[in-house]
């Protein structure tokens, strides 16, 4: 089931809040939690029910290792937790590649061995990549002895919970399983509510009404990859990297606002990325549960920046290598993880010289490299990525062989029409410029507000407040505030979350898939 679907909306999310409320109200706080358990396996298996068994599955085996590696029994030595958590890694592991990985796998080995196997053709399950690194990191946590016994029911709701279990944020045992526990917050909660319908709200908005419209243009242009034009592609990698942002963090603001309206607070998983001055602050502001994992659990065991100055750039590289390969099976994505893990690393070098560079400088650079990344990261194939990096550089032309007669004729007529007598106003060169980008941006289905549109949500981007600015909460942990900044619910932003919801209701023609329930 999608946040952004009537059913969602008018029927899932307003039924679960009125039956989790009317349970605890009559003082069943186990039923009303299974209720939401209930609940959240009833949206996960919406689409297709068919991988229900392995979510369940993956929950009842990690629950069980998690307790065996929590065990104060003398007979289980630290050697046979070492082992027991060793072995649980590996099944989560194992699912995940061979759901995730195999046809990749086979398809390398084809070319290596010059064979022919038959690919798996093994469809995705829904949200393994999620479920998987919160699971695993509550195994690592409990070899740490950083996690406190909890009964399966609390556990069960911990990683099935609907606003969170189809793309995140990867919550963490910490921040989530005493906010089930708390009978305070299972209380009816006003102002979470109304918080909870203005930040989902805003999210509908972004994903609907702006990641959508962004969503023709890209697809339009890496569909038409072999007429691409230097506008055209330029065009096509901005309407991505502003689909991409509006998409996800739609879909994050989702989330947070469909959690409160149960009182619990999911981490903030966006801060402004592309306001980030340099790469490490881009990871800082981008995907923010994402990069504390891999900080974490793979960056930190590997030495993180306890080593000599080349492991840590060796650490670093293999760390953001392995956060290109989770995102999805391919080349591409690999080279977006490398590109990312080499940028950090040149950062860093850059950093220790202690070498400074000009705010807007640096914010150009790193928005533009993050741009850039992103055509690997959107590509299917590689020579995908190559024709449009290649349209970017105008390599292909400034227009489309297609339509540079028909824009041209086109251009002299207009030109014929508003100088007659051969002097070219500013207000006329102006009109024949944008008639003109009607012909140039048509090979992607766009026109001059296509411009228009990149450059108004651009702007939004990097001036404006985010969602959570607006509200007034921290950045670092939504959990954190206990108390909303009371400007934040008067009837100006009441009024905003308004409008963008009957927007986002009124261009709500078509359902569309998130794009990180790919990954």
């Amino acid at each position: 089931m999608l946040f952004n679907s009537i059913e969602y909306i008018f029927a899932f999310l307003p039924l679960t809040v009125v039956v989790y409320f009317s349970i605890v109200a009559l003082g069943y706080e186990r039923v009303s939690k299974a209720w939401l358990f209930f609940a959240s396996l009833f949206f996960y298996s919406w689409w297709n029910p068919i991988y229900l068994p392995l979510l369940l599955l993956s929950i009842f085996c990690n629950y069980f290792i998690g307790i065996s590696l929590q065990s104060s029994r003398t007979e289980i030595t630290v050697f046979k937790k070492k082992g027991i958590l060793i072995a649980g890694i590996s099944i989560n592991l194992g699912l995940l590649g061979f759901f995730k990985y195999s046809d990749f796998f086979i398809e390398n080995l084809n070319v290596a061995i010059n064979k022919d196997l038959t690919l798996l053709y093994l469809a995705l399950p829904l949200a393994i990549s999620f479920f998987t690194f919160q699971q695993i990191a509550y195994l690592v946590d409990s070899y740490r002895k950083q996690v406190k016994q909890h009964n399966m029911l609390d556990y069960c709701v911990f990683v099935s919970f609907f606003p969170q279990l189809i793309a995140g944020p990867i919550v963490h045992h910490k921040q989530m399983m005493p906010q089930f526990s708390n009978k305070l917050q299972q209380r009816i909660n006003i102002q979470n509510i109304n918080l909870g319908l203005f930040i989902f709200a805003m999210g509908l908005f972004k994903k609907v009404v702006i990641a959508d419209q962004f969503s023709v243009w890209a697809s339009n242009g890496f569909d038409n990859l072999e007429v691409i034009s230097f506008v055209g592609a330029w065009v096509t990698s901005l309407s991505y990297t502003f689909q991409l942002y509006y998409d996800f963090s739609g879909y994050t603001d989702m989330a947070i606002g469909s959690a409160l309206m149960f009182n619990i607070k999911l981490p903030i998983n966006f801060n402004s990325p592309y306001k980030a001055l340099n790469i490490q602050d881009f990871w800082r502001r981008w995907h923010i549960t994402l990069s504390n994992f891999l900080r974490d659990y793979i960056y930190v065991p590997l030495g993180g920046n306890r080593v000599s100055e080349f492991n840590v750039y060796f650490n670093l590289f293999i760390t953001f290598l392995l956060g290109g390969l989770w995102h999805g099976a391919g080349w591409t994505f690999i080279a977006w993880g490398a590109l990312h893990g080499c940028a950090v690393i040149i950062h860093r070098a850059w950093t220790k010289l202690g070498l400074r560079m000009n705010r807007f400088i640096a914010w150009f650079i790193t928005f533009n490299f993050v741009n850039i990344a992103w055509v690997f990261f959107r590509a299917k194939e590689w020579n995908d990525a190559i024709m449009l990096l290649k349209g970017m550089l105008g390599l292909q032309g400034f227009y489309s062989a297609s339509h540079y007669a028909e824009a041209k004729q086109a251009v002299e007529e207009l030109a014929y029409t508003f100088d007659l007598a051969n002097e070219m106003s500013s207000e006329s060169t102006f009109a024949i410029l944008l008639f003109k980008s009607q012909f140039v941006l048509s090979e992607i289905g766009g026109d001059v507000w296509t411009l228009v549109w990149i450059g108004v949500f651009f702007l939004v981007a990097i001036f404006s407040k985010n969602t959570i600015e607006i509200c007034g909460l921290n950045h670092n942990n939504i959990s954190e505030n206990t108390k909303v900044n009371e400007t934040s619910l008067k009837w100006n932003t009441a009024l905003m979350a308004s409008l963008a919801f009957c927007l986002a209701i009124i261009f709500q023609n078509q359902v569309s898939e998130f794009l990180y329930f790919n990954f």
